[in-house]
């Protein structure tokens, strides 16, 4: 089995910084590509980066030049590096993983964090 666990929301000022760690776990033979989303209340879940198993991050125009991501392929962790945090970035961020799991390595599927939240106040 494969579990996919966040860590590193909470409560901070506007202007101030956060760090998001997402770690998988489990039967896995790769993980392709990782990511970010978040969920602010009464609003559609949104795409917040992606980063490729090279390294290339893809960002929400919301967010560039303020979030950064990157990831440990050996830890199988994925980082979100959040800076000049705003009001407008409080939500729930789920982590979700493109990955290939034992033994259906052929068959990659979709997994995702249980949200950790990140309060922005102002």
């Amino acid at each position: 089995q494969v579990q996919v666990v966040e860590s590193g929301g909470g409560l901070v000022q506007a202007g101030g910084s956060l760090r998001l760690s997402c770690a998988a776990s489990g039967s896995i033979f790769s993980i392709d590509f990782m990511g970010w989303y978040r969920q602010a209340p009464g609003k559609q879940r949104e795409l917040v980066a992606t980063v490729t198993t090279s390294g290339t991050g893809n960002y929400a125009d919301s967010v560039k030049g303020r979030f950064a991501i990157s990831r440990d392929n050996v830890k199988n962790t994925v980082y979100l590096q959040m800076n000049s945090l705003k009001p407008e970035d409080t939500a729930v961020y789920y982590c979700t993983a493109n990955i290939k799991e034992y033994p259906h390595i052929f068959r990659p599927r979709d997994y995702w964090g249980q949200g950790t939240q990140v309060t922005v106040s102002s």
